[in-house]
Parts: C-alpha cells; structure tokens; sequence
C-alpha cells in the first residue's frame, strides 16, 4: 500500500516515519509513505497557502489552488481523503471495509478554519474525523490514519491474526488480557485462563467482551449483529444486574 499525506508540517510527519513497525514497513517495501510540503505549492512570492473567508468571519481558509497543484503531483493518489472535524468519523469498519479497498490513499492534512469547499467538491472523496473535537491541524488525524490502515496490511505485523481479534474489529471491544505473573499484587489471573479447556476460555472472553461493552461502550451492543450465544450472554448479564439491584 502506498500512502501520500500532504502537509503544512512535514516534520511533524516525518519522525514517525522512522521507528517502530512503521519504520520496519517501509524498509521492507510492505508500505510506503509519501510525504508532500504543502508550502511548496503556495502562491505568489510569500507562498500564500490561505486567505480570508468570503462573506466575512473569523479564521483563515486553506486555498483550494495550492491543494490542487501539490495533489496533481501524484501519480496515482488512489482514495482521496482530508481530515477535517466535520467529517465522517473514523471507525473501525470504515478503515476495514473502505480504505483498505485501495492500493493508494493520499490524506491531506486540514489547517486553519476549513479549507476551501469546491476544492473538496471536485478533488476529495471523503472527509475523515478522528471524534468530537477540534484539534490545531489534522497531522495527528492524518497520522493515525497512516497507522490505523498500515496496520492491516499484509505482513505488517509479526502476526497478521492479532489485528482480527483486536477492539472494534469483531464489533466490540477486546476481553481483559493477563499475562506472568499469576499474581501480581495479591490479584490472580482468572483461573479459566490457566485451565488449558478452551472452550471454556472461548467462552470467558466472548462474556468478558461483552461485560467491557456493555459498561464502556454499550451503543457498539446496538449496532452489532449478535450471535445467539452473544444475545444468550446479555440476557444473563441482564438478569444479574437486575438480581444484584433487587
């Protein structure tokens, strides 16, 4: 997968770049990461990259021409995404059923107040937000898009089965994780994780999955398609509660 990010800041890009599993990624030809400095592209001999909003108001606007020259500069910019508060929220699914369609992605990161709408009329596919608040610039969007896709890239990772059982990717959030000692702090590992009986362990984590849902995130439960084990379970937490309330 080749990913291009063009920016205002490129080195607040750049050293991500170079460490980690990313890092590792790109050595390997696994991904590559294209970095574009929207300032080359500005206008005039100030290299003016935005200006005030027609109709009055406060903030400056990212003007659409610098955007389009440094987008024309890639060769096959694939999907076409800009972060912006006011876009689609980022999910789980999206990175899955979406971008992960494309070979190439270019991501343009927003500054400012907004950036000029018949720029993102006629070049953008889709407008990206990372939740419910405002940041100063979408380089940290852009970047946890370039961490969220690569990350499911083939060969990315050590092993390519982790990524599938991690929050969100089944539809809820992951079970608790334990790992040596047994007892840290007079607290024990629950025993069904040491019992070696899988399907009993299957099952403890299906339970304990939806118990952290439930109590963290519980509008994930009403979007899910649950299993009849899945909707077996709710109902028993739901009788507990109701038990433990009476």
């Amino acid at each position: 997968m080749n990913i291009n990010i063009i920016t205002l800041f490129p080195e607040l890009i750049i050293p991500y770049t170079e460490f980690g599993l990313i890092n590792k990624a790109i050595d390997n030809n696994i991904i590559t990461v294209n970095i574009i400095d929207l300032y080359q592209f500005g206008n005039g001999v100030h290299q003016s990259i935005d200006d005030y909003p027609y109709g009055g108001g406060s903030g400056m606007i990212m003007m659409a021409e610098p955007m389009k020259k440094a987008l024309m500069t890639i060769k096959n910019p694939g999907c076409r995404i800009m972060t912006s508060p006011s876009g689609k929220l980022l999910t789980q699914n999206l990175i899955e059923e979406t971008l992960m369609k494309n070979d190439d992605i270019t991501i343009i990161a927003g500054r400012y107040k907004a950036a000029d709408q018949r720029f993102i009329d006629r070049y953008i596919d889709m407008e990206l937000s990372i939740g419910d608040y405002v940041l100063q610039g979408g380089e940290l969007p852009a970047l946890i898009i370039l961490e969220s896709v690569s990350r499911l890239v083939r060969g990315f990772m050590n092993n390519d089965e982790s990524a599938k059982t991690d929050s969100f990717s089944c539809g809820l959030l992951d079970y608790p994780q334990y790992t040596r000692p047994e007892v840290f702090e007079n607290i024990q590992v629950p025993e069904v994780l040491l019992s070696g009986h899988h399907d009993k362990i299957r099952k403890w984590r299906i339970e304990a999955s939806l118990r952290k849902t439930l109590e963290n995130r519980p509008e994930l439960i009403n979007n899910k398609d649950l299993t009849n084990e899945e909707k077996k379970i709710i109902n028993n937490i739901d009788m507990e509660d109701k038990n433990g309330k009476t």
